[in-house]
């Protein structure tokens, strides 16, 4: 940069309506920069023209962004020409389509409304089904259940004072008709009064009767001891639901609740990952689709592992069309409608691998309509 461009920077901009005259000679452009003052062109008399700065910044930053935008284009076209050509390489028969691995979540909630008083997992534990995970204040089921026992102990006196009762009712109705037999024998043959035998006879009909009503206390006493048995039954049931449990093997992915907090009934604790249930959407198009049925073999490829294909099989295809999701990219733009298939990875390869199951890793699920087409190298996978 010269003396004159640097004076131009420093010095501030002055509208000048005179131009530099195209004779003018370097000696001049001196001459104006002497002793850091402008000064008269030589030979003119006047001064000389500053260049304004803004246009060239301007010029300056419409070119860089003129070239930004040559080298995305090329780097896109690039990147467009490497993934058509990738894509060219697979053999007719075969389908995919973009997705995200998921795993069936669950959420663990509370049966009762209830305060939770002990945790016993965190976010990304690997829980076993049947784990406890979670515990809530029973102290209130508890003093119910210890009435209910009590209530028991009860019935059962009760149906062993019923029983001795019974017991005695039964005496007596024997001793009756004993009575009334030697009653009976008596009047035939003239011993007895008539009106002897007709009390000995109401007596027997008033120990039956006694008898009766013995035996229904008794039945009675059974009944409440069953239902006081009953009580106990479920409030130790509702105690145990208290105790919340992992349902599957997985992974916890959230802690919605903490310790203390006190929910409602359906109150969400936990929500964890069902390690055993993991699959991948993916949308094709009716040409595609057609090809497609359940179990048809397939190949999941996950972004973060592209070197290892992981097989899987298709469990699910969707009757009806429907709109192309907004994360989904297709094959032919003017597609609308797709339709949803599922891919699910097996169950125990997702179990063997349950450590590094995540949910919604992008990818792509290829799909071999054709089982004769031989799988690509990249796509072969273990076996």
């Amino acid at each position: 940069m010269n003396r004159l461009a640097e004076w131009t920077l420093q010095r501030p901009i002055e509208d000048v309506d005179e131009k530099l005259p195209a004779n003018a000679q370097a000696g001049d452009a001196a001459a104006v920069l002497k002793n850091g003052n402008p000064s008269p062109v030589a030979g003119t008399g006047k001064l000389p023209a500053t260049v304004p700065l803004t246009p060239v910044r301007k010029r300056l930053r419409g070119r860089f962004w003129i070239g930004l935008v040559a080298v995305l284009f090329v780097a896109g076209g690039a990147g467009f020409y490497w993934w058509k050509h990738s894509q060219s390489q697979l053999p007719a028969g075969i389908s995919y389509g973009n997705g995200r691995l998921e795993a069936d979540e669950i959420d663990i909630d509370t049966k009762f409304p209830g305060r939770i008083a002990e945790l016993h997992a965190d976010i990304g534990d690997m829980v076993t089904a049947g784990q406890l995970v979670a515990r809530m204040d029973t102290r209130d089921i508890q003093e119910s259940l210890r009435k209910a026992q009590a209530q028991v102990k009860q019935a059962q006196h009760t149906i062993a004072e019923a029983n001795a009762n019974l017991e005695q009712q039964r005496t007596q109705q024997t001793l009756a008709a004993q009575e009334l037999d030697r009653t009976q024998a008596l009047l035939k043959n003239g011993w007895a009064t008539k009106e002897l035998f007709d009390q000995r006879k109401q007596a027997l009909d008033g120990a039956n009767a006694g008898l009766s009503a013995a035996t229904d206390r008794v039945a009675e006493a059974e009944r409440a001891l069953e239902a006081s048995e009953h009580d106990v039954g479920l409030y130790t049931v509702n105690i145990n639901d208290n105790d919340l449990v992992a349902p599957r093997d997985g992974r916890i992915q959230y802690r919605i609740s903490n310790i203390g907090e006190v929910l409602p009934a359906g109150g969400k604790v936990f929500t964890m990952l069902d390690i055993s249930y993991v699959y991948m959407d993916i949308y094709l198009p009716a040409p595609e689709y057609g090809k497609i049925k359940v179990g048809t073999e397939g190949r999941i490829l996950l972004d973060a592992y592209p070197d290892a294909p992981i097989p899987a099989k298709v469990s699910f295809v969707a009757s009806q069309a429907q709109f192309t999701p907004k994360t989904v990219e297709t094959q032919i733009e003017r597609d609308k409608l797709m339709f949803r298939i599922r891919v699910r990875i097996d169950a125990d390869r997702s179990r063997v691998h349950a450590a590094s199951v995540r949910s919604g890793l992008p990818g792509v699920a290829y799909l071999r309509a054709d089982p004769n087409v031989v799988w690509p190298k990249n796509l072969q996978g273990a076996p």
